[in-house]
């Protein structure tokens, strides 16, 4: 690992961020290099204009933040996201499925997602919200989304009681193999932090502390 920065979707999801606010978030992933910006999708546009050119891309979220949102609405939300200039999606699972065990129906719903976004060129990641889970149902819901044709399997929204654990990435992580890219997001606050998740097996970090992060590596590379 050389850069941090390239590991980090730079993230602002609250819902009463504001253009000003979005701008920022933008312009010190410019600065900083980060992988991409992941925002709500109203703000796909802005943000999809504002780094154009700049190598990083526009991540937007669906279904979000609770996943209980009928399929057919979250394929057509991840498509339009998509036109709108989304580079990546990052749904939320029906967690209540993922709870009964329903293994079919966790493959239907990101199965059309994914569809979805791959037709117009961007990739998927699947949010399969680690702390309302046990273990046997993360490992489901993982399983899920590879047999459903997902890029990513992430732990967290943030939202929802609780975020990344080592425990949860490694879990994760044993469980797609060593191919499909697996994202820590919900808790990762410092250098220290998302060192310890990338040495978990994490690919992706979703953190809304990217600067500190940043600059912790850098400060560390200047002893």
């Amino acid at each position: 690992m050389t850069n941090i920065a390239s590991y980090i979707d730079h993230t602002l999801l609250k819902q009463d961020a504001t253009e000003e606010d979005i701008l920022k978030v933008s312009a010190e992933a410019r600065q900083y290099r980060f992988k991409s910006v992941c925002v709500n999708p109203v703000w796909v546009p802005t943000v999809a204009k504002t780094l154009a050119g700049s190598g990083v891309l526009t991540c937007s979220v669906i279904g979000f933040p609770f996943g209980a949102t009928l399929t057919s609405v979250k394929a057509f939300e991840a498509a339009a996201a998509v036109e709108a200039g989304a580079d990546e999606i990052d749904m939320v699972i029906d967690i209540a499925a993922a709870k009964r065990g329903d293994e079919a129906a966790l493959v239907a719903d990101i199965g059309a997602v994914a569809e979805a976004v791959h037709a117009g060129g961007a990739i998927l990641k699947v949010i399969i919200e680690t702390a309302m889970l046990e273990d046997d149902a993360k490992v489901l819901a993982c399983r899920a989304a590879v047999t459903a044709g997902a890029d990513f399997v992430k732990t967290s929204t943030g939202f929802g009681g609780g975020g990344a654990t080592i425990q949860d990435v490694k879990l994760m992580r044993a469980t797609v193999g060593p191919d499909l890219g697996v994202k820590a997001s919900g808790g990762v606050r410092s250098l220290e932090d998302a060192l310890a998740f990338i040495e978990a097996g994490a690919t992706r970090l979703g953190a809304s502390s990217g600067v500190g992060i940043v600059e912790g590596e850098q400060s560390s590379a200047a002893y």
